[in-house]
């Protein structure tokens, strides 16, 4: 009798297994087609890359192993390679506050009980959805022109406006404001996280006679904060990947001013075609992306708040 029961239990947990196993087969299935496309298209041309940044390679002739000489190169002799990654971290600099920054404050302008509020949502999302790409840069390097519409709007209030994209000392604060332009993405989740809150923290706060700039501080930007620290992360890849707008709009000038670190990569890669040097200046890249990306994620114990968290303490 004893057998018989233990031999019915380990037959249904053989049952179970191959159930799950199924379930699991079906699983990779549906995802095959995902999983297939990764491996070809990014992790593939990833080690490719990681293989090319040690050697000389021109996309024509055969490959050339050379060691650490793209790095070392790259470090002691490109002086374009020091420009290029002193711009990125200005823009970044400037880029990364002030997106977060309007995108809060629109956010917070949104979460108002007002008629007529999911037209304006829609208004100002609609610049992500046309996103940075090669029309809009178009479109705002017609605006920043020296007869374009924004000195247009300042000679009608007496003033002079400068040749924007032209001048040295203002193409890359062009380039932050033109990119700050598109904060619909940021906003939305911004606004996703305002609605989360409680109304409850508001009405009893307000009852002790706490000031609406009291309450920003001590209730929307603490239950904000996995939020904000989620959009300053993203922000902060996009800005160190910015492209299309100096690659449409300067080519990288005037004066290297806006010569980013992704535009020179692309333009030794398949303007010079110093593919090796190229893929060096990847993973250089990746690894400045990864460093600032774990330090965020360093300081975010000092300064995000997880309501759930502290109050399963």
């Amino acid at each position: 009798m004893k057998k018989w029961q233990n031999g019915r239990v380990l037959k249904k947990r053989v049952s179970t297994m191959n159930l799950k196993s199924k379930e699991n087969l079906i699983g990779y299935v549906f995802i095959s087609p995902w999983l297939i496309g990764f491996i070809l298209l990014n992790i593939g041309p990833m080690i490719m890359s990681f293989i090319f940044s040690f050697t000389s390679y021109d996309c024509f002739s055969s490959l050339k192993f050379i060691g650490f000489n793209n790095y070392i190169s790259m470090v002691t002799n490109d002086s374009l390679f020091k420009n290029a990654l002193l711009v990125t971290f200005k823009y970044v600099l400037f880029y990364v506050p002030l997106r977060v920054v309007v995108a809060l404050t629109i956010a917070m302008l949104l979460n108002q009980q007002i008629r007529g509020m999911s037209f304006y949502r829609t208004i100002y999302y609609i610049p992500s959805i046309l996103g940075g790409g090669v029309a809009v840069s178009v479109m705002w390097k017609m605006i920043l022109s020296k007869d374009g519409a924004i000195n247009a709007l300042l000679g009608m209030l007496g003033l002079e406006g400068p040749n924007w994209l032209a001048d040295p000392n203002t193409a890359l604060f062009s380039m932050v404001i033109m990119s700050c332009w598109a904060f619909g993405s940021a906003m939305v989740i911004f606004l996703a996280g305002l609605k989360g809150i409680p109304k409850e923290l508001y009405e009893a706060s307000s009852v002790d006679g706490a000031s609406p700039v009291r309450q920003f501080f001590s209730i929307t930007l603490p239950l904000l904060s996995p939020v904000i620290f989620f959009n300053i992360v993203m922000t902060l890849i996009d800005g160190f990947q910015v492209f299309t707008q100096a690659f449409i709009m300067t080519s990288g000038g005037p004066l290297n001013s806006t010569r980013f670190y992704v535009l020179y990569l692309y333009q030794n890669g398949f303007q010079y075609f110093r593919m090796g040097y190229a893929s060096a200046m990847a993973w250089i890249l990746f690894i400045i992306i990864m460093g600032f990306t774990l330090l965020i994620f360093k300081t975010s114990a000092f300064w995000v708040y997880y309501q759930s968290v502290e109050e399963g303490k």
